[in-house]
């Protein structure tokens, strides 16, 4: 445990003692929000990031660990393990070294150099390399005619075979190809005759002759580019621009100095015959899963970061709202939904073509909002949006600023799941799709935790990322975000209450059910009596659970129930009731008598602003477009838009049409900008300029520079 514990600090440049106190609290089964809110004084007040950060580099820690032991315990069970090969094992601090120390020892199919070992021409090719085999020649000649070697030229061969295995299995060499590769190799892209047409009219045709060094291919490039190659449009290649200087240094760390010129020479042959054929692929190979892993890892942090700021998007609370799912043909589907987002009403209108019921549909949004005194309109940004926005702002009926449009990416995967039927039987898809919408303006986190993260799609290539990385990142999301926010237990649905710190589905549901047949929560320790919800995941929980109007007022803050006593001689050392003490808004950091522990700092700042919500408390400004459609768009226009999505090289922005613009990385600033979610965020309204159209792939080119 020492070794693993200092392995991880090392990593992350953080005090063994902090690393050792936050893995203690995670092998006892906490989880990150836990912790980082709850055991500062454990941890040194290690933040949720950091924490985090633990957590995934021990994982992967302890999974070389396991990797070492089973090279060691293979290379034992071979007879091979010595001192320094155990020490080398000790030392080695990646996947790949240990696998490099593992290479000779490794059970292999049959190979080249297997077979010739079977013919008995190992003895020969160890007196060549160790520059006793004299006359070459001579030397196989006594290998000849035996075990059906046929000839000295077979015998030299199966020697050469030995040779290059050698070679592809020595460290040294190994790591001069990687340094070179990783140094001076370039990736380059061949486009297929045959598919040429196909490439120039898909999303890859920026990349029918892209050639770049491979340490400054971007991963969204490298992300792209396998695609491309996956769906048979291009061929995708390392090149190596000096390969003779390449193979002269492999020869000078592998030829022995005292080795005759023939000797030299041949030992030189199977040197380039084992870069060629062995060397070289396999370390290709390896580099390729490095950027591919490398690529996957920024891919999702970019979606993760998306997904934070979509959940933790303001809530518009309090608003009744009047949802539209727009649409043509079968209509646009409206319903009505109270503060709660329960719903109250549905239906359906025709304001678009082909039927263009303008009237009709303005008469049905009238007696709608008047039936039920709605403030604010919701309408997804799907097929139709912009045609219905126009339509319900020419209204007049609703004030402009009180018209929000919403992304529904998603909607229809909730309107098709168990949850949504279970939830409206009676209700077809259409419907179910209008509430999503209309909820995820009132509460984003309650509504969108309903829905698989993948599905909102706020990413990049992210159904070519290593999907089990992904869902583990993007499960961890939610959770982060459930638990900063925190969750009322008395109205809370099953999905939010799974994410909630030591809870889990299971649990969730006994919750729901209980509430159910027992009426809402009172207090916090009530939760106890819920089935199967033990002590442990009742610590782990309470914290984030709330009791707004419950018995006991701290029930409905931030603060765990193990520190009301604290709360309680606080109270007493300043003179008040525990109950004064909340509504004390006076209440400053100058607190004599007690010391200012940060659990008690986390609690003083609790105390100022009990039950807060971190997220803003008013949505956005509403959004409206200055074009209705991309043939209006023409170069040098100066536009307003929202952000839609961040990825690695830009910005998509929408403005108000069916087309997004982009905002490419470079053009976001006059000034060097390294990440996009430095400058931007999603829902951001930024201004732009058009800076090119490509009017036949309905592309758009934005800059933020100067407008």
């Amino acid at each position: 445990m020492t070794d693993i514990i200092g392995a991880v600090s090392r990593r992350l440049n953080i005090p063994q003692n902090q690393v050792a106190a936050t893995v203690a609290l995670l092998d006892e089964g906490a989880t990150v929000p836990f912790i980082a809110r709850y055991r500062k004084e454990r941890t040194g007040s290690l933040d949720e990031l950091a924490v985090r950060n633990i957590e995934t580099t021990l994982a992967q820690v302890r999974e070389l660990e396991k990797r070492k032991e089973f090279v060691r315990n293979a290379i034992a069970e071979a007879g091979a393990l010595t001192p320094q090969l155990e020490k080398s094992l000790a030392e080695a601090d990646s996947m790949t070294a240990v696998d490099d120390l593992y290479a000779p020892y490794k059970p292999k199919r049959r190979t080249r150099a297997e077979a010739a070992r079977e013919l008995g021409l190992e003895p020969l090719a160890k007196m060549i390399m160790s520059g006793k085999a004299g006359r070459l020649a001579a030397a196989a000649g006594r290998f000849a005619g035996k075990k059906s070697v046929e000839s000295t030229d077979a015998a030299l061969a199966g020697a050469s075979d030995i040779i290059a295995e050698w070679a592809s299995e020595s460290i040294r060499l190994r790591n001069i190809v990687r340094r070179t590769m990783h140094r001076t190799a370039e990736i380059a892209v061949t486009g297929l005759k045959d598919k040429a047409a196909e490439l120039a009219s898909s999303p890859f045709s920026d990349y029918a002759d892209f050639r770049r060094p491979l340490r400054r291919c971007a991963s969204h490039q490298y992300l792209a580019l396998r695609r491309a190659e996956r769906e048979g449009l291009v061929k995708v290649k390392f090149e190596v621009p000096d390969t003779d200087r390449l193979l002269d240094s492999l020869d000078d760390a592998f030829i022995p100095r005292t080795a005759p010129n023939e000797s030299a020479d041949f030992i030189s042959a199977a040197v380039e015959d084992a870069y060629k054929r062995l060397l070289r692929p396999s370390i290709e190979n390896e580099i390729a899963a490095e950027m591919k892993a490398e690529a996957d890892a920024t891919a999702i942090d970019i979606f993760s970061g998306n997904l934070r700021q979509l959940l933790m998007a303001p809530p518009l609370r309090g608003r009744r709202v009047l949802a539209i799912d727009p649409g043509y043909r079968t209509g646009c589907k409206v319903v009505v939904l109270d503060a709660q987002g329960n719903l109250l009403d549905d239906s359906v209108i025709y304001p678009t073509a082909p039927k263009n019921d303008t009237a009709g549909a303005r008469a049905t949004i009238d007696r709608l909002i008047c039936k039920h005194a709605l403030e604010v309109v919701a309408i997804g940004n799907g097929t139709a949006s912009r045609e219905t926005e126009s339509f319900v702002r020419a209204t007049g009926l609703i004030d402009a600023a009180r018209i929000f449009v919403v992304s529904e990416s998603g909607a229809s995967v909730y309107s098709a799941s168990d949850l949504a039927r279970k939830e409206f039987p009676d209700k077809d898809v259409t419907v179910r799709g209008a509430v999503s919408i209309g909820r995820r303006l009132i509460d984003p986190l309650a509504e969108l935790v309903k829905i698989d993260p993948k599905a909102i799609g706020v990413g990049q290539y992210q159904h070519d990322v290593d999907q089990a990385k992904l869902k583990d990142a993007l499960d961890y999301t939610v959770m982060s975000c459930v638990n900063t926010v925190g969750v009322d237990l008395n109205t809370a649905s099953a999905q939010l209450l799974s994410y909630i710190s030591g809870i889990g589905p299971a649990l969730a549901a006994n919750i729901v059910k209980y509430r159910a047949e027992n009426g809402d929560f009172r207090t916090r320790t009530e939760l106890k009596k819920v089935p199967r919800l033990g002590d442990k995941a009742f610590e782990l929980a309470a914290g984030f659970l709330r009791i707004p109007g419950g018995k006991n007022p701290l029930d409905n803050t931030a603060i765990h129930p193990e520190s009301y006593p604290l709360v309680k001689d606080l109270a007493r050392t300043l003179g008040l009731s525990e109950s004064e003490l909340l509504e004390n808004k006076a209440l400053t950091a100058e607190i004599k008598g007690v010391e200012l522990t940060p659990t008690m700092v986390d609690i003083i700042a609790e105390l100022r602003k009990p039950g807060r919500d971190p997220r803003l408390e008013d949505a956005s400004a509403a959004f409206v477009p200055e074009v209705e459609s991309f043939e209006q768009l023409a170069e040098g226009m100066v536009l307003t838009g929202l952000v839609n999505n961040i990825t690695a090289f830009g910005a998509f922005v929408d403005l108000g049409i069916h087309e997004n613009g982009l905002v490419h990385i470079s053009e976001l600033s006059n000034k060097r900008v390294n990440s996009v979610a430095e400058v931007l965020k999603l829902g951001q309204k930024v201004t732009v300029r058009v800076i090119s159209i490509d009017r036949e792939r309905k592309r758009i080119s934005l800059s933020m520079k100067n407008v």
